[in-house]
């Protein structure tokens, strides 16, 4: 089961709904073409999201923000 889900909403929105479910979130980022990418901490949590977000779930690839990693000794 993923723990993946791209919402056709602002990530305030999802924000709300994830604390107000005491869902813990461990990724989420706002989409370039609108919408918000979450990764949820644990499955379960996924799934309540994906039920009550079952309308606005963006289905197939969507384009996220390049991710910038900065240069260390490691």
């Amino acid at each position: 089961m993923s723990r993946l889900l791209n919402i056709d909403l602002p990530q305030a929105d999802v924000e709300r709904q994830c604390a107000e479910h005491n869902v813990s979130v461990s990724v989420i980022e706002p989409l370039p073409g609108g919408g918000t990418h979450l990764v949820c901490v644990r499955p379960e949590g996924a799934e309540e999201m994906r039920q009550l977000f079952s309308e606005k779930l963006i289905a197939g690839i969507v384009q996220r923000y390049p991710f910038y990693r900065a240069r260390g000794p490691w």
